[in-house]
């Protein structure tokens, strides 16, 4: 009796995890062409959590960061936009971000470009600082959001 109530969970946890896993979707944004066929998603959607992959400001036609890093934190938090909205998802289901940064001295700067990205409440957040990101970067950023109940 003992064996089949754990072969009967075994089985239950099985197909509860493989209906989770089957309801995934990749989203991958438009790119640089120099980012075409790099191994990661920008975003994964799975059941109603969106995780973003890290995201930098990079200039659409240059594929290197603006001078300003103003506009460079702008471009970073455009790119992670983009990808909540072609997941379904609103800047206001973001629950947490994480921002590295190469100088923690630019992090009034980011704030002053981060905030106009939501409305009422923030998410949780991190600002790390880091020696060097790719590129050449000043900011990548990367964050969870969780569609609401409508």
């Amino acid at each position: 009796m003992r064996l089949r109530k754990v072969v009967v969970g075994a089985m239950l946890l099985f197909f509860c995890v493989a209906a989770g896993a089957a309801d995934r979707k990749y989203i991958v944004t438009p790119r640089p062409a120099d980012f075409k066929g790099l191994p990661f998603s920008d975003g994964v959607l799975v059941g109603n959590t969106l995780y973003i992959a890290g995201h930098i400001g990079l200039d659409a036609k240059t594929g290197t960061p603006p001078a300003s890093a103003e506009d460079e934190a702008r471009l970073a938090m455009d790119a992670i936009k983009q990808t909540v909205d072609a997941a379904g998802l609103s800047m206001d289901d973001v629950v947490s971000v994480q921002i590295f940064c190469t100088d923690l001295k630019l992090y009034d700067t980011f704030n002053s470009v981060y905030k106009t990205y939501f409305h009422g409440d923030y998410p949780a957040r991190a600002f790390v600082g880091t020696d060097k990101l790719l590129r050449g970067g000043r900011y990548e950023v990367m964050g969870i959001a969780v569609k609401r109940a409508q």
